[in-house]
């Protein structure tokens, strides 16, 4: 089994509140403080702040463009941090094991998005069947 690496880190644009609006609607979770600034604020945040999942959504995204959705066998996501308007995420990812189970070559791998301030926003852990070479 050949060593892997990571691809390049992926930057994201700034984050925008019609950013997380979107995902809301594509997700059905309307809950009003990621999207209303005077529910947020009564809420005692300073705005309205993302989803979680939306990190999670973009750390899949991340690791299945490395490794291929169809080779994906278990994700898990651990949420750190929120993300804020106008926050710019970057996704980078290691691989944590090669091995062998069941006849496969497998691959465990952590994957952070995190924010501009250094914080991570969202972490995941993804098992994956090694890709064939092409």
């Amino acid at each position: 089994m050949s060593e892997r690496t990571a691809p390049a880190p992926w930057t994201l644009p700034p984050q925008t509140r019609t950013d997380f609006v979107r995902y809301q609607g594509a997700s059905g979770d309307m809950n009003p403080i990621h999207h209303d600034q005077t529910y947020a604020e009564a809420a005692g945040y300073p705005s309205p702040f993302s989803v979680g999942m939306l990190q999670a959504g973009l750390l899949g995204t991340y690791a299945t463009d490395w490794l291929g959705a169809d080779n994906i066998r278990s994700f898990r996501t651990r949420f750190k941090e929120q993300v804020w308007p106008d926050d710019v995420l970057t996704c980078t990812g290691r691989v944590i094991e090669e091995y062998e189970k069941d006849g496969l070559s497998m691959i465990d791998v952590e994957i952070d998005c995190t924010r501009q301030t250094g914080g991570v926003a969202a972490t995941a852990w993804a098992t994956f069947v090694v890709p064939e070479e092409v």
